[in-house]
């Protein structure tokens, strides 16, 4: 090995100088006296005194290997004592998890033999070693806090799916899920436990108890007179369900809490190693502490942290003698965490910032100087190991000083140049799940956190409204909540500080990882290794999404998404500050050629066009003309289905065949990270299984799984320049379109690190972000309970003293839980909803506005861009508007008007863009679209956008229904209408406001806000274009129909199942179609409502095609609907009386008053002429029946001959039972509309002659035949024959196509 900082050659085992001339040569070599006094002063005896000068043995480097190996073989009498002390224990000495014959279901064990992933209801598995006389213990890392059973269990116990550990004799265990002890029965016991924690499982056999500890606080003794004696011997063990997972520290690495007296862990410390590694260490601190004074001849005291290797030979060469025997106990996990990381943290204990300890740095070149490579790698990799499980297992204290002090060290390490490079290149990614340096855990149990004591004073909202009713004024605030709330503020605000700077440090360490001015020494600068390993982890969390035990878990990825939005930028704005031409991150985007260039990765995601393969093909000539950029033929290569098909199912079968076949070969890894198991947070590599033997036979060889699943990244062959670009070559930039600025952005890889950013965001950090809303909804729904016991204890009888003290008690419960849960909130506000975090969440919201309004103007090449643009654009307004509001207020954001109405511009271009083929990504569009018309704010910024886009979207909003998913069209028209329509000014339901709603910020629940603008453009388009009015309005009506005819149907089925004798139950998702069709029936009908009032003249001007027709088919329906609702006792009147859960929406009012605002907006609200047309129209429908109008006004139907006279409770609907949602204006037209009809109808009576049967309509039997048809010359009315072809061309009869429609008068002579 070549030793740089001393220019000298030497290997380790033969560095020391062979004769005394060859000292003279080496310049720096210091005399013989002063060479004697410095080693005998480093290399100190066992007590650390020195012998008196004359009787010490002169060292030189000649005598120093075996003056060394006598001082470390002092300790070696520790070895002899090891089988000593192994008595009461039975099994291997190193000890890990049986996963040959010690396990049950199905399990996913660690490299190492100590972590575990439950892959089964209820897996099982024991250590190899059991005990049977002494006092022992071991740890388990807590990684996921699910349902687990911990604790021991005999060699005889049997478990299955259903009992595991502490469900039969002789097992006994802890469950902090639940909070329970096991052992065949149950009983409380300890504290609920959370991801991060440990717990310690001791076991006395002397006295017969088992205890446990969590994170190094007793939890009591669980269990005494546990049965011992003759072939009864413990081993440590556990059940976990489904994905939860656990890490065994049995004594491999040091005990976390290893304070409990008397006990012993499983697996005996390497104590001679100890021993050694100590006093190695203890000679290397004498080396940096004394220097040499060669001038004076003199050995002096040097200040630790400010020592620094100056190339002095004498001190090289010691050190090279104490790394010879240092270097190989380095590789051993115990030692570097116990000696080497131990020693490091005290280093920087003294305070101040990482870069005022240079000493980490000085002890890093060393160990790559003189340690083997292979040394170097094995002890960097064990050092970041243990700081990452030091990190996430450390419990959480008010100053959070334990994850401040590791996080410290690991950006000291990582400050290294040459460390970084090979962590990021080996470990960071590949080894470990580095993420977690980057996720600050949330307190389960808030007094051992200290909450208690940084937010002493707790306060929550307390202006609710109770049964979901919305509050008519504002309570005032109260001098006390005033106090407590801005106590509670001050609580929040310290607490923020503490974790800022955690953040700060997590922030410091990723600006490490993008450092791109490090290249050096062959290896590229450590930006260009982290794009190329961040790549491939989203890769690994994109294409698993169905696999939990393969991706990182959410509340990781939202801490790690910030940290990353905060360092990019930095070092954008860092960009931006040197090139003043660049955009500032302000401005930030990503261009368009990303998408179509292949320079970045997207795996098999989704793009707007499709697959991206047929885009290559379909576009391949727009890619070639617009932005330059040739498609090799190769890649267009047709694959056909079939191909398809069979790679897939190979690629499952290979799947699942490989695990077993690795669990039986024991050695076979599975290249899968398992994220919830840990000691290493590193990679699940055997899969154990008892039950699924059908999988161990191959279909295919499982090299298939790695040629079609496995696929290297083209990201890992690319260069700083294929990135960067240079001469001319523009990098990521390849192939920018005409339309694209020709104007510098940021550093080519920013951009990439960017869209990974919008992509880690689409993949799960919305998700979680959602998630965690609950802790405030519970904080609302307890308030609420406490307000109602207090208000119940005001009212509660003095006399009634055993109620009081049941209300007190109550009121004492939820009062402790409100105190919990607030202080929890406020844990979570700071570190999720913050302002800073909203602001990020804003900042990701306007580079995708940006990077879709880019990709818009591309043309076709809109195609290739990535669904989950769209997604995270639509996804994050909606955690603006939904989850960050209740801390801070979205309206508040900077440019937050006009980013409104950018979004709402997107929204409505795009959920009809024919570039746009994903069905889901449309659909959510659509939604998004419907969600926006909801709330004031946002419907005004959709009034906002230019006109010509206004007009765009209604029109797309009014083209046919068929052949698309109409219900969510028709929901966004009843929301520009809600507000305007007879008796729709309603938020909830009449009958229902006295129910709680489930959730009051859903958009169906909110304020009528109609848009007069839209309806207006709506009326317009519908006057002007003569086929769109026509084609729109009869796929209304054919919508209606099916679905009121689906709803009586679904009816009748319900009603015939309530009447039955035996018991049944009628299926709720029959119920909730039901409730669907009818909620579907009664918004078409607004939606003709609205209709018919913004454009009349579509139904009632005869002298446009189509009006007549269908203004008869509106009526036909009119009177359908009424017959079925109106009549006494009739079928829909029984299934409303019966209430069922499922169809509370189903009543009386919502259907009536949108039928009774349609027949006044034509019988009353329109001209002499069009009241004239719509009557007639109306009474010569068949199934007209006045009474149903009459029901409108709670006239009672006449009764029938013989009738029994009707119960005299009974209360008839009645529209003027509703005066708060109806007012005296419309009821007055109704009135006028009933007493117009009640009067023509008896003049139409009069006047109307008989018809023979022959004269009438062989199809609807209701109008006398009218039309002939041509070529055929069959009959029927015209209304028939107009409606058939408006969807058919056929004869009704013989299905000749039909040419013409003839009038046809009967003749005179007949």
């Amino acid at each position: 090995m070549t030793s740089r900082g001393a220019g000298t050659t030497f290997s380790r085992k033969n560095y020391r100088l062979s004769t005394e001339p060859e000292k003279s040569k080496v310049t720096g070599i210091v005399n013989s006296r002063l060479l004697n006094d410095y080693l005998h002063r480093v290399f100190t005896n066992a007590d650390g005194n020195q012998p008196a000068t004359a009787y010490r043995k002169h060292l030189t480097f000649q005598n120093l290997q075996e003056h060394l190996d006598r001082l470390l073989a002092e300790e070696d009498g520790c070895e002899d004592s090891r089988d000593q002390v192994a008595e009461g224990r039975l099994g291997p000495s190193a000890v890990v998890l049986d996963h040959t014959s010690g396990f049950e279901g199905l399990l996913l064990v660690d490299d190492d033999l100590l972590g575990v992933i439950g892959h089964s209801n209820f897996g099982s598995i024991r250590a190899t070693t059991c005990v049977y006389k002494g006092k022992w213990i071991y740890e388990v890392l807590i990684s996921s806090q699910g349902l687990m059973q911990i604790g021991w269990c005999t060699l005889n116990c049997r478990f299955n799916q259903e009992e595991g550990v502490g469900d039969t004799p002789d097992s006994y265990a802890y469950d902090g899920n639940r909070v329970r002890k096991w052992n065949v029965t149950t009983t409380n016991y300890g504290k609920s436990w959370a991801a991060g924690d440990i717990v310690s499982c001791l076991i006395d056999l002397d006295e017969g108890t088992i205890a446990f500890c969590l994170n190094g606080i007793s939890l009591g003794t669980a269990f005494d007179n546990i049965t011992r004696g003759v072939g009864m011997a413990y081993f440590p063990a556990i059940s976990l369900s489904f994905k939860e997972s656990v890490a065994f520290n049995f004594g491999s690495r040091p005990l976390r809490y290893p304070l409990v007296e008397g006990y012993r862990p499983l697996q005996d410390p390497p104590v001679a190693d100890l021993v050694k590694a100590r006093k190695l260490l203890g000679y290397l601190k004498n080396v940096i502490h004394i220097g040499i004074d060669v001038t004076e001849g003199k050995l002096v005291e040097k200040d630790m942290s400010m020592w620094q290797l100056q190339g002095e030979p004498t001190v090289l060469i010691t050190l090279a003698h104490i790394f010879n025997y240092f270097s190989p106990l380095m590789c051993k996990v115990y030692l570097v965490e116990d000696v080497l990381m131990t020693f490091l943290l005290s280093i920087l204990e003294r305070g101040g910032a990482v870069e005022a300890h240079p000493l980490i740095q000085q002890l890093l070149d060393l160990m790559w100087l003189l340690m083997e490579e292979y040394e170097v790698h094995e002890c960097l990799k064990q050092l970041l190991m243990s700081l990452l499980r030091a990190y996430r297992f450390s419990p959480i204290v008010p100053d959070l000083g334990l994850q401040i002090h590791y996080l410290r060290l690991t950006i000291a390490v990582l400050k290294h140049e040459k460390s970084r490079k090979y962590l990021l290149s080996n470990v960071l990614f590949d080894v470990l799940r580095s993420v977690v340096f980057f996720y600050i855990k949330s307190p389960l149990r808030v007094e051992e956190a200290g909450l208690q004591e940084l937010i002493p004073t707790t306060w929550w909202p307390n202006r609710f409204t109770k049964e979901g009713k919305e509050s008519k004024e504002v309570k005032e605030e109260s001098a006390e909540e005033r106090l407590r709330r801005r106590a509670y503020e001050r609580g929040c605000q310290r607490l923020k500080k503490r974790i800022e700077v955690v953040e700060s440090l997590q922030v410091q360490i990723l600006k490490l990882l993008l450092n791109n001015k490090d290249r050096g020494g062959g290896v590229e600068a450590s930006r260009y290794i982290f794009l190329n390993k961040f790549r491939k982890f989203l890769q690994e969390n994109a294409s698993n999404r169905g696999n939990l035990t393969v991706l990182c878990p959410p509340e990781y990825m939202v801490c790690f998404l910030h940290r990353l939005i905060a360092a990019l930028r930095f070092f954008w704005d860092g960009h931006k500050a040197k090139t003043p031409a660049a955009l500032s991150s302000e401005e930030a985007y990503v261009p368009p050629q990303l998408f179509y260039n292949g320079k970045v990765d997207y795996f098999d995601l989704q793009r707007l066009g499709g697959l991206l393969s047929h885009l290559k093909k379909t576009l391949k000539d727009d890619l070639a003309a617009n932005a330059n950029v040739l498609i090799d033929p190769a890649e267009l290569q047709a694959v056909t289905m079939d191909d398809l098909d069979e790679d897939e199912e190979s690629a499952t079968s290979a799947a699942q065949s490989q695990r077993p076949s690795a669990a039986l070969a024991i050695g076979g890894a599975l290249a899968r990270p398992g994220w919830l198991s840990s000691p290493t947070l590193g990679r699940a590599n055997r899969f154990l299984s008892t039950a699924a033997v059908s999988l161990m036979n191959p279909r295919r060889p499982l090299g298939t799984l790695e040629k079609i699943k496995v696929r290297t990244l083209s990201v890992e062959q690319r260069t700083e320049e294929d990135i960067e670009g240079s001469h001319g070559n523009e990098g990521l930039l390849l192939g920018r379109p005409p339309e694209e600025p020709d104007q510098p952005i940021t550093e080519n890889s920013l951009l990439e690190v960017l869209d990974g950013i919008v992509m880690m965001y689409n993949l799960s950090v919305h998700q979680q972000l959602g998630k965690m809303v609950g802790v405030s909804d519970d904080v609302n729904e307890y308030a609420m309970a406490l307000k109602d016991t207090e208000e119940k204890i005001s009212r509660c009888p003095k006399r009634r003293r055993d109620i009081h003290e049941e209300l007190l008690k109550s009121q004492k419960v939820f009062s402790e839980k409100l105190n919990h849960l607030s202080r929890r909130l406020a844990w979570i506000n700071v570190t999720i909803y913050s302002k800073e975090k909203m602001q990020d969440i804003y900042w990701l919201l306007r580079v995708c506005i940006r990077t879709i309004e880019h990709g818009d103007r591309t043309g076709s090449l809109f195609a290739f861009m990535p669904e989950f643009y769209l997604s995270v654009a639509m996804n994050s307004y909606s955690a603006l508007k939904n989850y960050f509001s209740p801390v801070n207020s979205m309206e508040e954001l900077p440019g937050y008007e006009e980013t409104l109405m950018r979004l709402a511009a997107i929204l409505a271009k795009h959920f009809a863009d024919s570039r746009i083929v994903g069905t889901d990504i449309r659909d959510s569009l659509m939604q998004a679209l419907a969600s926006y018309v909801c709330y004031p704010h946002s419907l005004r910024a959709v009034e906002r956008i230019p006109e010509e886009q206004r007009i765009s979207m209604m029109k797309n909003l009014l083209a046919p229904y068929e052949q698309r998913p109409w219900a969510q069209t028709n929901w966004i028209l009843v929301r520009l209408w809600r507000g305007c329509g007879f008796g729709y000014r309603y938020t909830r339901l009449p009958h229902l406001l006295k129910t709680k709603p489930e959730d009051a910020s859903l958009p169906s629940l909110q304020k009528p806000c109609p848009s007069t603008l839209l309806q207006r453009h709506m009326a317009d388009l519908l006057r002007s274009d003569r086929d769109l009015a026509p084609s729109f309005l009869n796929s209304v009506l054919n919508q209606l129909n099916w679905a009121f005819s689906e709803f009586i149907g679904m009816i009748q089925e319900i009603q015939q199942a309530a009447e039955r004798l035996e018991r049944n139950f009628v299926d709720s998702r029959q119920l909730k179609v039901c409730a669907t069709c009818f909620d579907l029936s009664v918004s078409l009908l607004r939606v003709l409502e609205m209709t018919v009032t913004l454009a009349p003249e579509i139904f009632l001007d005869w002298n446009r095609p189509s009006s007549e027709l269908l203004l008869r088919r509106l009526a036909q329906l009119l009177n359908q609907v009424l017959n079925r609702v109106t009549a006494e006792r009739n079928l829909f009147d029984r299934v409303v009386n019966l209430r069922l859960p499922g169809l509370e929406s189903v009543d009386h009012y919502p259907i009536l008053v949108a039928v009774t605002g349609i027949l006044v907006r034509l019988l009353v609200d329109t001209d002499a002429q069009g009241a004239e047309r719509a009557t007639a129209v109306l009474l010569a429908d068949p199934c007209f029946q006045l009474r149903s109008i009459q029901y409108l006004l709670g006239h009672a139907e006449p009764l029938a001959l013989a009738a029994a006279p009707p119960a005299t409770d009974k209360r008839h609907f009645s529209l003027h039972t509703y005066t708060e949602y109806i007012s005296a204006e419309e009821l007055a037209k109704v009135d006028k509309m009933l007493s117009h009809l009640s009067e023509e109808s008896k003049q139409a009576a009069a006047t109307t002659l008989p018809t023979s049967e022959e004269d009438l309509c062989p199809i609807c039997y209701a109008h006398p035949i009218s039309a002939i048809f041509r070529p055929c010359s069959h009959k029927s009315c015209k209304a028939c024959i107009n409606q058939h072809l408006m969807n058919n061309k056929d004869c009704f009869f013989c299905k000749a196509t039909i040419t013409g429609v003839d009038d046809f008068t009967k003749p005179a002579s007949s």
